[in-house]
């Protein structure tokens, strides 16, 4: 018995089927949720796009527009980014709607407006704590026997 997912092609070499693969492991279909922002009605997807993901560990990295507008059109649709600058939307803003957006597109419901707010708060908290300190640099010690003797930085 032959595999369905594997046909041959016009010059003899079997071809491996991922799309007769996909459509029979496909889970029921759901749907996305439905949200309003800036009097809009969008839907998410039912599972989060490879683009989002992709674009995601992108944007870590860069800072350019169009990688944020291909980031958030993969979820809100390629008009989004015009809608919501139009709109005037803050920057905790966006943070707050993303967190909520890829958590309730994973799993439904998952996670309340409020909780969203929260964890990016925290998360922004964190960021401020955790930035660099400058290093620390050690006086000089302006001519031998003026001042405080030297230590050996050992405290008792």
């Amino acid at each position: 018995m032959t595999d369905p997912t594997i046909e041959p092609a016009e010059d003899g070499v079997e071809v491996v089927d991922f799309d007769a693969f996909f459509a029979e492991q496909a889970p029921p279909k759901r749907h996305g949720v439905p949200l309003r922002l800036f009097g809009r009605t969008y839907t998410l997807p039912a599972s989060l796009p490879a683009l989002f993901t992709l674009q995601l560990h992108r944007v870590q990295h860069s800072a350019r527009p169009e990688d944020i507008r291909r980031l958030i059109g993969s979820l809100f649709g390629p008009e989004a980014v015009d809608a919501f600058t139009e709109a005037g939307m803050e920057d905790r803003e966006l943070g707050i709607v993303l967190l909520w957006s890829t958590a309730n597109v994973a799993e439904p419901h998952s996670i309340s407006m409020e909780r969203a707010a929260q964890l990016y708060d925290e998360r922004e908290a964190a960021k401020g704590k955790a930035a660099p300190r400058p290093a620390r640099t050690k006086p000089k010690n302006k001519g031998k026997g003026k001042g405080r003797p030297r230590s050996s930085g050992t405290r008792y």
